[in-house]
């Protein structure tokens, strides 16, 4: 009569927990969705042939690859889209360089003009000639006065990149000075701001 009262409970847990069980086998399915896949499925998932079955095929698939990523850098080049812009060109603080570089009147843009003149000149006068001496002190004071433009350049491109950004990145000083030397209308990326319209 004992024993029989000791048993009833043990048939209803066990039967409790096959419920529990099939329960909990039923929300992992729904939570999941599938079965975990073995190893030798996985490993056969990510296989992949070192050398493409039809190499003609694989070949015009990357060279059409490599071109369209150059055309997308090109018009980066000209629009200043961030995504597409070569990694020496990429960031906030490249980007506030170049603004506040275009926006100013640089001494630099003409140096090279200023080359070209003077090797042109020092072709068709005499070494010995007066006029000679002239173009020459000229050159000089010319290239001194870029230098003093961009050492000046480089100390208030410092200045506002450290009052927004706080520590400039390395490089972006020099960046934005080297910039200054190249003609505006051959600078790239292309100047996106007017003379003036210094960036806030």
């Amino acid at each position: 009569m004992f024993g029989r009262r000791k048993e009833a409970p043990l048939a209803q847990d066990v039967v409790d927990q096959q419920a529990a069980e099939a329960e909990a086998r039923q929300n992992a399915a729904v939570g999941k969705g599938t079965p975990t896949p073995k190893r030798k499925a996985q490993e056969a998932a990510r296989k992949r042939p070192l050398v493409p079955e039809d190499r003609k095929a694989s070949k015009a698939a990357e060279r059409a690859a490599v071109q369209e990523q150059r055309l997308k850098m090109r018009r980066a080049l000209d629009t200043g889209d961030e995504r597409f812009l070569p990694l020496r060109d990429k960031g906030p603080q490249k980007r506030y360089a170049r603004d506040y570089v275009d926006a100013r009147f640089s001494l630099g843009e003409y140096l090279m003009f200023g080359a070209l003149v003077f090797v042109i000149v020092s072709l068709l006068i005499p070494a010995s000639s007066e006029l000679m001496v002239y173009v020459l002190v000229g050159f000089w004071v010319m290239f001194l006065a870029v230098f003093v433009d961009v050492f000046i350049l480089s100390r208030k491109l410092r200045k506002r990149l450290t009052e927004k950004f706080g520590e400039p990145e390395r490089g972006t000083v020099w960046y934005g000075s080297m910039r200054s030397l190249q003609f505006r209308k051959l600078r790239l990326p292309k100047p996106l701001v007017s003379r003036g319209e210094y960036p806030s």
